[in-house]
């Protein structure tokens, strides 16, 4: 009787073993992968990238206003040079910060009024003409901005001997241009001062849903890319969209060299952003390349994250065969321009679909113009 207890104890025991093993790996198998830190992502975004590019940037108009102060009380050749240089470094800042169309800066259409291109030549003549200065104005955002400022300083006469002369011979340009650049450092102002509060809001905000700040602004990312870089710098003058090349519709247009600078400048920056460097270029956290990273996603037998990376260097390299002056570009040969579009097109659909499918996001904005 003792004997065969103990065989039944033994047998028992088995059993007891053998189920304790099934439910420790029906529980294993249940076990949900770790979830990549979306708020850490957007401490890193707003503290290393977003507010010093703002700062950085403000501190450059801060220097355009001084240059313009000396330039309008004495507009000579050195002041007029000096003028120039600090718009350039500006707008080269400006390129880092465009992206963020989020806060404030979506609230007040502060990419619109700093950056809309061509600048509308005959609108602004009028407004110096009648001294409107309403820039809040929908029809002036193309008469404001780093445009407007390329047309007063390179395209409003045809020699820099009678650009001086527009403003020795009376204070209707000496105004108009103190008040773009006033304009200017306002509405940077306003969204930088927001921010203030705004990021409090914005790194809580780490939802998966259409209106949480990772999807908002991963989608501005995206959209910008494919508009504001894609499009807007290379696409439409190039004539992608029109059937024929519109070169007056080049970045810059008036003073006709720094068009792939700042085209550089804007891919420098979604670089950047796309790796999670800091704005400093000192380290590098948390980003849309280790997100895509973590969650192992691959594409045509290679990880996203690395092809995306990849593609966006050879987008790149392309721009950098590029003539400086983008007019001389498409009027020698436009097929360049052609080719550089295909090469940063090319990462469209790697953020736009695989990358947005990867992160479960769905894009907020639609387009028209095939793609």
């Amino acid at each position: 009787m003792i004997r065969k207890n103990i065989i039944l104890l033994f047998f028992t025991s088995l059993l007891l073993v053998n189920c304790g093993g099934s439910d420790d790996e029906s529980q294993s198998d249940d076990i949900a992968p770790i979830a990549y830190d979306r708020a850490k992502m957007l401490v890193h975004w707003a503290d290393k990238i977003i507010l010093p590019a703002h700062s950085s940037f403000k501190q450059t108009l801060i220097d355009l206003d001084n240059s313009t102060k000396s330039f309008v009380a004495i507009p000579n050749q050195s002041n007029l040079d000096d003028i120039r240089s600090k718009w350039l470094i500006s707008y080269k800042s400006w390129q880092h910060i465009e992206m963020f169309d989020i806060g404030k800066s979506e609230e007040i259409y502060f990419k619109s009024k700093m950056n809309s291109y061509p600048a509308f030549k005959t609108r602004i003549e009028n407004n110096i003409m009648l001294g409107n200065t309403n820039f809040d104005d929908v029809s002036n955002y193309s008469s404001q901005g780093f445009p407007a400022l390329d047309y007063m300083l390179f395209g409003i006469a045809s020699d820099d001997t009678n650009i001086l002369n527009k403003y020795t011979g009376g204070s209707d340009y000496s105004n108009y241009l103190t008040s773009l650049v006033n304009k200017m450092l306002n509405s940077t102002n306003s969204v930088i001062n927001d921010w203030t509060d705004y990021r409090t809001s914005f790194i809580s905000s780490t939802d998966n849903t259409a209106s949480s700040s990772v999807n908002k602004l991963i989608n501005d990312f995206i959209f910008y890319y494919e508009k504001g870089l894609r499009a807007n710098k290379v696409g439409i003058p190039a004539g992608v969209f029109s059937g024929n090349p519109l070169k007056e519709n080049v970045e810059a247009f008036y003073n006709k060299e720094v068009s792939k600078v700042l085209l550089l400048n804007a891919l420098d920056a979604t670089i950047k952003f796309y790796n999670g460097t800091s704005y400093d270029g000192l380290s590098s956290g948390p980003s849309l390349k280790s997100y895509l990273t973590h969650l192992n996603s691959s594409k045509d037998g290679s990880t996203l994250a690395a092809l995306i990376a990849s593609k966006l260097e050879t987008a790149k390299s392309q721009i950098n065969t590029l003539s400086n002056n983008f007019i001389n570009q498409i009027e020698s040969d436009n097929n360049k321009m052609l080719v550089t579009y295909d090469a940063i097109q090319s990462v469209v659909v790697l953020f736009k679909v695989d990358m947005l499918q990867a992160f479960s996001i769905n894009v907020d904005y639609t387009d028209a113009d095939g793609d």
